[in-house]
Protein backbone atom coordinates (compact mmCIF):
# COMPACT_ATOMS: atom_id res chain seq x y z
CA UNK A 1 0.00 0.00 0.00
CA UNK A 2 1.33 3.60 -1.04
CA UNK A 3 1.36 5.78 1.16
CA UNK A 4 -1.64 8.57 0.45
CA UNK A 5 -0.27 11.97 -1.16
CA UNK A 6 0.29 14.90 1.22
CA UNK A 7 -3.06 17.71 0.91
CA UNK A 8 -2.46 20.36 -1.38
CA UNK A 9 -1.73 23.47 0.96
CA UNK A 10 -4.77 25.95 1.46
CA UNK A 11 -3.89 29.03 -1.02
CA UNK A 12 -2.59 31.93 0.12
CA UNK A 13 -5.38 34.78 1.21
CA UNK A 14 -6.40 37.26 -1.60
CA UNK A 15 -4.57 40.65 -0.47
CA UNK A 16 -6.74 43.15 -0.65
CA UNK A 17 -6.02 46.88 -0.07
CA UNK A 18 -8.85 49.77 0.85
CA UNK A 19 -8.02 52.76 2.98
CA UNK A 20 -7.39 53.04 6.67
CA UNK A 21 -9.70 55.88 9.05
CA UNK A 22 -13.24 55.50 9.37
CA UNK A 23 -14.72 52.68 7.49
CA UNK A 24 -17.92 52.75 6.01
CA UNK A 25 -20.87 50.29 4.35
CA UNK A 26 -19.81 51.25 1.03
CA UNK A 27 -16.28 49.28 1.24
CA UNK A 28 -17.18 46.98 4.12
CA UNK A 29 -20.21 45.13 1.91
CA UNK A 30 -17.60 45.26 -1.06
CA UNK A 31 -15.10 43.82 0.87
CA UNK A 32 -17.77 41.28 2.17
CA UNK A 33 -18.97 40.48 -1.57
CA UNK A 34 -15.17 39.74 -2.27
CA UNK A 35 -14.79 37.40 0.34
CA UNK A 36 -17.86 35.26 -0.49
CA UNK A 37 -17.01 35.11 -4.20
CA UNK A 38 -13.51 34.52 -3.73
CA UNK A 39 -12.55 32.86 -0.48
CA UNK A 40 -10.08 34.05 2.96
CA UNK A 41 -8.73 37.56 1.98
CA UNK A 42 -6.09 39.67 4.01
CA UNK A 43 -7.46 43.53 4.05
CA UNK A 44 -4.91 46.16 4.40
CA UNK A 45 -6.37 49.89 4.93
CA UNK A 46 -3.79 52.58 3.82
CA UNK A 47 -3.75 55.45 1.88
CA UNK A 48 -0.32 54.35 1.12
CA UNK A 49 0.22 54.24 -2.73
CA UNK A 50 3.03 51.95 -2.56
CA UNK A 51 1.54 49.85 0.59
CA UNK A 52 -2.18 49.16 -1.92
CA UNK A 53 0.12 48.86 -5.37
CA UNK A 54 1.63 45.81 -3.06
CA UNK A 55 -2.71 44.34 -3.05
CA UNK A 56 -4.02 42.53 -5.95
CA UNK A 57 -7.03 44.67 -5.64
CA UNK A 58 -8.04 47.84 -4.36
CA UNK A 59 -11.65 48.91 -2.83
CA UNK A 60 -12.62 52.36 -2.57
CA UNK A 61 -9.54 53.87 -3.04
CA UNK A 62 -6.76 55.11 -5.78
CA UNK A 63 -9.20 57.06 -7.85
CA UNK A 64 -9.29 54.30 -10.87
CA UNK A 65 -11.89 51.92 -11.76
CA UNK A 66 -10.59 49.13 -13.60
CA UNK A 67 -11.77 45.28 -12.96
CA UNK A 68 -8.67 44.11 -15.09
CA UNK A 69 -6.47 46.07 -12.71
CA UNK A 70 -7.50 45.14 -9.67
CA UNK A 71 -9.11 48.77 -9.00
CA UNK A 72 -12.67 49.46 -7.76
CA UNK A 73 -13.00 53.24 -6.28
CA UNK A 74 -15.85 55.79 -7.72
CA UNK A 75 -14.28 59.03 -6.12
CA UNK A 76 -12.96 59.59 -9.39
CA UNK A 77 -16.88 59.88 -10.96
CA UNK A 78 -16.02 58.42 -14.15
CA UNK A 79 -17.79 55.04 -13.45
CA UNK A 80 -21.27 55.42 -14.86
CA UNK A 81 -25.01 55.05 -13.21
CA UNK A 82 -28.11 52.65 -12.90
CA UNK A 83 -30.38 53.19 -15.06
CA UNK A 84 -32.53 54.54 -12.51
CA UNK A 85 -29.80 57.35 -11.90
CA UNK A 86 -28.56 56.33 -8.84
CA UNK A 87 -24.36 56.47 -9.30
CA UNK A 88 -22.35 53.38 -8.91
CA UNK A 89 -20.29 53.20 -5.53
CA UNK A 90 -17.52 50.92 -4.75
CA UNK A 91 -20.13 48.07 -3.16
CA UNK A 92 -22.18 48.28 -6.93
CA UNK A 93 -19.02 48.00 -8.80
CA UNK A 94 -17.59 45.08 -7.21
CA UNK A 95 -21.35 43.40 -7.19
CA UNK A 96 -21.12 43.57 -11.08
CA UNK A 97 -18.22 42.06 -11.27
CA UNK A 98 -19.48 38.89 -8.98
CA UNK A 99 -22.92 39.50 -8.56
CA UNK A 100 -24.25 37.07 -11.07
CA UNK A 101 -21.80 34.47 -9.69
CA UNK A 102 -23.23 34.27 -6.06
CA UNK A 103 -26.71 34.55 -7.07
CA UNK A 104 -26.67 32.26 -9.71
CA UNK A 105 -28.73 34.42 -12.20
CA UNK A 106 -28.79 37.80 -13.40
CA UNK A 107 -32.57 38.34 -11.86
CA UNK A 108 -31.34 37.42 -8.65
CA UNK A 109 -28.08 39.51 -8.73
CA UNK A 110 -30.47 42.73 -9.92
CA UNK A 111 -33.08 42.06 -7.15
CA UNK A 112 -30.25 41.81 -4.33
CA UNK A 113 -28.86 45.20 -6.45
CA UNK A 114 -32.14 47.01 -5.52
CA UNK A 115 -32.61 45.99 -2.10
CA UNK A 116 -28.95 46.85 -0.52
CA UNK A 117 -26.43 47.48 -3.09
CA UNK A 118 -28.16 50.73 -4.76
CA UNK A 119 -29.38 52.05 -1.38
CA UNK A 120 -25.58 51.69 0.52
CA UNK A 121 -24.00 53.31 -3.41
CA UNK A 122 -26.57 55.70 -3.13
CA UNK A 123 -25.97 57.26 0.23
CA UNK A 124 -22.24 57.09 -0.04
CA UNK A 125 -22.45 58.90 -3.25
CA UNK A 126 -24.56 61.42 -1.75
CA UNK A 127 -28.49 60.77 -3.54
CA UNK A 128 -31.25 60.61 -1.15
CA UNK A 129 -33.98 58.23 -1.56
CA UNK A 130 -36.38 59.60 0.08
CA UNK A 131 -37.82 62.97 1.97
CA UNK A 132 -39.07 62.13 5.71
CA UNK A 133 -43.04 62.44 6.53
CA UNK A 134 -42.23 62.88 10.04
CA UNK A 135 -39.94 65.87 11.35
CA UNK A 136 -36.72 64.45 13.03
CA UNK A 137 -37.48 60.60 12.04
CA UNK A 138 -35.33 58.85 9.53
CA UNK A 139 -35.01 55.42 8.40
CA UNK A 140 -32.17 53.41 10.17
CA UNK A 141 -30.69 52.26 7.71
CA UNK A 142 -27.91 50.03 7.29
CA UNK A 143 -25.05 52.15 6.28
CA UNK A 144 -26.07 53.86 9.53
CA UNK A 145 -25.78 50.79 11.51
CA UNK A 146 -21.85 50.33 10.02
CA UNK A 147 -21.55 53.69 10.28
CA UNK A 148 -22.35 53.47 14.34
CA UNK A 149 -19.63 50.13 14.68
CA UNK A 150 -16.78 52.56 14.17
CA UNK A 151 -15.11 53.30 18.06
CA UNK A 152 -15.67 56.42 19.16
CA UNK A 153 -12.93 59.16 18.19
CA UNK A 154 -11.41 59.34 21.95
CA UNK A 155 -11.54 55.52 21.97
CA UNK A 156 -8.09 54.16 24.03
CA UNK A 157 -5.74 52.26 21.47
CA UNK A 158 -7.95 53.91 18.75
CA UNK A 159 -6.02 51.96 15.76
CA UNK A 160 -6.83 48.31 17.18
CA UNK A 161 -10.40 49.31 18.19
CA UNK A 162 -10.91 50.64 14.84
CA UNK A 163 -9.71 47.26 12.86
CA UNK A 164 -11.46 45.15 15.20
CA UNK A 165 -15.05 47.45 14.62
CA UNK A 166 -13.79 46.89 11.20
CA UNK A 167 -13.23 42.99 10.89
CA UNK A 168 -16.78 43.03 13.03
CA UNK A 169 -18.43 45.04 10.31
CA UNK A 170 -16.98 42.78 7.54
CA UNK A 171 -18.31 39.91 9.49
CA UNK A 172 -21.81 41.49 9.15
CA UNK A 173 -21.87 42.53 5.79
CA UNK A 174 -21.07 39.03 4.74
CA UNK A 175 -23.51 37.67 6.52
CA UNK A 176 -26.37 39.86 5.74
CA UNK A 177 -25.26 39.45 2.00
CA UNK A 178 -25.23 35.45 2.72
CA UNK A 179 -29.25 36.05 4.09
CA UNK A 180 -30.16 38.28 1.11
CA UNK A 181 -29.02 35.93 -1.28
CA UNK A 182 -30.39 32.62 0.61
CA UNK A 183 -33.94 34.43 0.88
CA UNK A 184 -33.48 35.71 -3.16
CA UNK A 185 -32.75 32.04 -4.24
CA UNK A 186 -35.55 30.42 -2.36
CA UNK A 187 -37.99 33.39 -3.87
CA UNK A 188 -36.76 31.77 -7.62
CA UNK A 189 -37.56 28.55 -5.86
CA UNK A 190 -41.32 29.54 -4.72
CA UNK A 191 -42.09 31.65 -8.10
CA UNK A 192 -43.17 28.46 -10.25
CA UNK A 193 -44.83 26.70 -7.19
CA UNK A 194 -46.96 29.81 -6.84
CA UNK A 195 -47.78 30.24 -10.62
CA UNK A 196 -48.92 26.73 -10.77
CA UNK A 197 -51.10 27.64 -7.22
CA UNK A 198 -52.41 30.21 -9.44
CA UNK A 199 -53.35 28.15 -12.23
CA UNK A 200 -55.22 25.63 -10.47
CA UNK A 201 -56.85 28.19 -7.92
CA UNK A 202 -60.97 27.50 -7.95
CA UNK A 203 -61.45 31.37 -7.08
CA UNK A 204 -59.02 33.54 -8.68
CA UNK A 205 -59.78 35.85 -5.57
CA UNK A 206 -58.10 33.52 -3.78
CA UNK A 207 -54.75 31.61 -3.36
CA UNK A 208 -54.23 28.09 -1.91
CA UNK A 209 -50.96 27.58 -1.10
CA UNK A 210 -49.84 24.08 0.61
CA UNK A 211 -47.21 25.34 2.34
CA UNK A 212 -45.64 28.63 3.56
CA UNK A 213 -43.84 30.14 0.64
CA UNK A 214 -43.15 33.99 -0.60
CA UNK A 215 -45.82 34.90 -2.81
CA UNK A 216 -46.03 38.57 -2.66
CA UNK A 217 -43.64 39.33 -5.44
CA UNK A 218 -45.36 37.37 -8.17
CA UNK A 219 -49.24 37.73 -6.60
CA UNK A 220 -48.48 41.70 -6.72
CA UNK A 221 -47.06 42.07 -10.01
CA UNK A 222 -48.68 38.92 -11.86
CA UNK A 223 -52.09 38.38 -10.43
CA UNK A 224 -54.15 41.24 -9.85
CA UNK A 225 -57.54 39.56 -9.51
CA UNK A 226 -56.20 38.11 -6.14
CA UNK A 227 -57.67 39.27 -3.11
CA UNK A 228 -56.56 36.97 -0.60
CA UNK A 229 -53.98 33.84 0.14
CA UNK A 230 -54.39 30.99 2.20
CA UNK A 231 -51.25 29.11 3.58
CA UNK A 232 -50.68 26.82 6.22
CA UNK A 233 -48.30 27.50 9.36
CA UNK A 234 -46.63 25.60 11.82
CA UNK A 235 -50.06 24.01 13.80
CA UNK A 236 -52.85 26.64 12.20
CA UNK A 237 -53.64 28.18 8.69
CA UNK A 238 -53.39 32.10 7.68
CA UNK A 239 -55.06 34.33 5.53
CA UNK A 240 -53.04 37.61 4.16
CA UNK A 241 -54.54 40.33 2.33
CA UNK A 242 -52.78 41.25 -0.86
CA UNK A 243 -51.02 44.42 -0.92
CA UNK A 244 -52.12 46.95 -3.26
CA UNK A 245 -48.60 47.73 -4.11
CA UNK A 246 -45.10 46.61 -3.65
CA UNK A 247 -44.75 49.87 -1.13
CA UNK A 248 -46.87 50.75 1.13
CA UNK A 249 -49.56 49.62 3.81
CA UNK A 250 -52.61 49.59 1.10
CA UNK A 251 -54.73 46.22 0.87
CA UNK A 252 -56.48 45.42 -2.34
CA UNK A 253 -59.34 44.02 -0.17
CA UNK A 254 -58.82 44.62 3.88
CA UNK A 255 -60.33 41.59 6.21
CA UNK A 256 -63.67 43.12 7.62
CA UNK A 257 -63.91 45.34 10.33
CA UNK A 258 -65.92 43.36 12.48
CA UNK A 259 -62.87 41.25 13.06
CA UNK A 260 -59.94 44.02 13.87
CA UNK A 261 -58.74 42.14 16.90
CA UNK A 262 -60.50 40.32 17.76
CA UNK A 263 -59.17 37.02 19.34
CA UNK A 264 -60.40 33.32 20.34
CA UNK A 265 -64.28 33.43 21.01
CA UNK A 266 -65.40 37.09 20.43
CA UNK A 267 -64.18 36.22 16.74
CA UNK A 268 -65.74 32.36 16.80
CA UNK A 269 -69.10 34.79 17.55
CA UNK A 270 -68.68 37.21 15.20
CA UNK A 271 -67.61 34.45 12.04
CA UNK A 272 -69.39 31.18 13.40
CA UNK A 273 -65.89 29.86 12.82
CA UNK A 274 -65.37 27.32 15.97
CA UNK A 275 -61.60 27.48 15.29
CA UNK A 276 -60.99 30.80 14.14
CA UNK A 277 -58.25 31.94 16.36
CA UNK A 278 -57.37 35.95 15.89
CA UNK A 279 -57.29 38.96 13.65
CA UNK A 280 -55.28 41.54 13.45
CA UNK A 281 -56.06 44.94 14.24
CA UNK A 282 -54.67 46.54 11.00
CA UNK A 283 -57.11 43.52 8.90
CA UNK A 284 -53.87 42.38 6.74
CA UNK A 285 -54.15 39.22 8.54
CA UNK A 286 -56.25 36.28 10.66
CA UNK A 287 -55.60 33.00 11.30
CA UNK A 288 -57.71 29.90 12.07
CA UNK A 289 -56.97 26.33 13.40
CA UNK A 290 -58.18 24.16 10.18
CA UNK A 291 -57.89 24.87 6.51
CA UNK A 292 -61.98 24.65 6.45
CA UNK A 293 -62.15 27.24 9.22
CA UNK A 294 -59.81 29.93 7.02
CA UNK A 295 -61.30 28.80 3.99
CA UNK A 296 -64.55 29.83 5.56
CA UNK A 297 -62.83 33.15 6.64
CA UNK A 298 -62.09 33.93 3.48
CA UNK A 299 -65.44 33.55 2.25
CA UNK A 300 -66.96 35.60 4.40
CA UNK A 301 -64.02 38.34 3.65
CA UNK A 302 -64.82 38.27 -0.20
CA UNK A 303 -68.47 38.64 0.44
CA UNK A 304 -67.86 41.65 2.89
CA UNK A 305 -66.85 43.55 -0.45
CA UNK A 306 -64.87 46.38 1.55
CA UNK A 307 -62.51 48.35 -0.86
CA UNK A 308 -58.98 48.41 -0.27
CA UNK A 309 -57.80 50.46 2.84
CA UNK A 310 -54.56 51.72 3.82
CA UNK A 311 -54.55 50.67 7.37
CA UNK A 312 -52.97 47.39 7.09
CA UNK A 313 -49.43 47.09 9.45
CA UNK A 314 -46.05 46.47 7.79
CA UNK A 315 -45.63 42.78 5.72
CA UNK A 316 -43.94 39.94 7.09
CA UNK A 317 -45.86 40.62 10.86
CA UNK A 318 -45.55 36.80 11.21
CA UNK A 319 -46.21 35.99 7.43
CA UNK A 320 -44.38 34.42 4.45
CA UNK A 321 -42.58 37.40 2.60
Amino acid sequence: MTDAAPAAPDPAPLRVGTHSGSFHADEVFALATLRLARGPLEIVRSRDAEVLKGCALRIDVGRHYDPASGDFDHHQGDVGERPSGIRFASFGLVWKEHGEELGGSPEIAAAIDGRIVAPIDAGDNGQELYEPLVEGVTPYAVSGVIAAMNPPWDAEDGARAERAAFDEAVDLAEGMIRRELQKEQARARAADLVRGALEAAEDPRVLVLDRGMPWRGIVIDEAPEVLFVVSPRTRDWSIQAVPAAAHGFANRRSLPAAWAGLEGAPLQEVTGVPDAVFCHGARFMAVAGSREGVLELARQALADGEPATADAAAAGDGAPA
